[in-house]
């Protein structure tokens, strides 16, 4: 099966599709060269896609600018020009199935494929629909999607197919090979363990959280591993330096092996990305979840809302953010063992571990 994918400028647009790609291949559904991402140029897609070996080609657009309306004309104009570029893509690589995950890269080569009648189709990773994606939504032949309040945003029912997130079967074939916790840090296997992380880069407000509550989380019965984020971690450092935080805190700049971590932790603080909520629903995984405010629509504040109203984490917005909401947050579900269990299965019902393969099946309905 020949396919393209498009996406960009997030993980939680790139992420589902690498797991997709990895999925086809296990499969001998399709090769590597019966493959293509289109991207853009500037997009973090352009990174990390060529580096995984997978076929790579941009397309020049950008977003509309809301803050300078008269920028937009610009943008129209690029669309049009984008289109253009899509459809000679798609001539020449003539595609069985082209999915799109969001991005305004995937908004000109999914609606240039449905106007060229290639079966069509998205994938919406979190709970409020992006604009590309609802703008597809009239044009594509079938929706797939990860939370239910997605679908609701969706007026073309009939199209609509639960998969969950792609990620989830992924990282659930990916975390045979644990993390030895004494071997690695010194760290007691045996002993409640719990990751704080603020994705690659870090998060400011959960490293300054962690910064004002470490003399406290030092004298608890449980250990933690502080992943600041490549950004900061020297400024955490430095800010550290002639400190006695105890031997059960590990600080780090970034966890390599995620997966490989994750089956370990009986907690995890982090943001609400979609890629990290399939992550944990996959293996079950409570959260404590400060959501960014930083984003559009404002959709980790939505994501971290629907795990909180399964039972699955809790949910602290980084505005009410303080040192005794933090901390006696963690200690509610790593003191309380009952609780802990509850909210495991609670995030387990939430993950779909076939979650690619359920794709992967609406891709081959379609193409035929």
């Amino acid at each position: 099966m020949r396919v393209i994918f498009t996406g960009g400028g997030t993980g939680g647009h790139i992420y589902p599709i690498m797991a997709i790609i990895e999925r086809l291949k296990e499969r001998g559904i399709s090769t590597n060269d019966e493959i293509l991402f289109v991207g853009t140029q500037k997009g973090l897609e352009s990174r990390i896609v060529p580096a995984a070996g997978v076929n790579f080609k941009t397309i020049r657009i950008q977003g509309f600018n809301r803050k300078h309306p008269l920028k937009n004309f610009e943008t129209i104009k690029l669309f049009l020009e984008a289109t253009k570029s899509a459809r000679k893509i798609l001539k020449e690589f003539k595609p069985n199935v082209v999915l799109g995950t969001g991005g305004y890269v995937s908004g000109a080569m999914v609606y240039e494929a449905a106007k060229m009648h290639i079966p069509t189709m998205i994938h919406e990773s979190n709970s409020v629909v992006g604009l590309a994606n609802k703008f597809l939504g009239h044009y594509v032949d079938k929706i797939c999607y990860t939370f239910d309040d997605a679908a609701k945003e969706f007026s073309e029912k009939k199209k609509l197919v639960k998969t969950g997130n792609p990620r989830s079967q992924q990282v659930l074939s990916l975390h045979e090979e644990k993390i030895d916790l004494k071997k690695e840090w010194g760290l007691n296997p045996n002993m409640p363990t719990i990751l704080v992380f603020g994705g690659s880069r870090g998060a400011l407000a959960i490293n300054r959280i962690m910064l004002k509550s470490l003399m406290d989380l030092k004298k608890k019965p449980y250990q933690i591993i502080w992943a600041t984020g490549t950004y900061y971690f020297d400024k955490v450092q430095k800010k550290l330096t002639g400190i006695d935080y105890g031997t059960n805190i590990k600080i780090l700049p970034y966890i390599k092996n995620m997966p490989g971590l994750l089956p370990e932790m009986t907690c995890v603080v982090s943001r609400s990305g979609a890629t990290s909520i399939a992550e944990f629903t996959a293996l079950g995984v409570p959260v404590v979840l400060i959501p960014s405010p930083n984003v559009t629509h404002n959709h980790q504040m939505k994501n971290a809302l629907d795990l909180e109203k399964a039972g699955a984490a809790l949910v602290i917005p980084e505005d009410d953010l303080n040192p005794n909401n933090f901390v006696s947050s963690i200690d509610h579900i790593l003191l309380d063992e009952k609780y802990a269990y509850e909210m495991s299965k609670a995030s387990k019902s939430l993950g779909m571990p076939d979650a690619s393969d359920q794709v992967i099946k609406v891709m081959e309905e379609i193409s035929r």
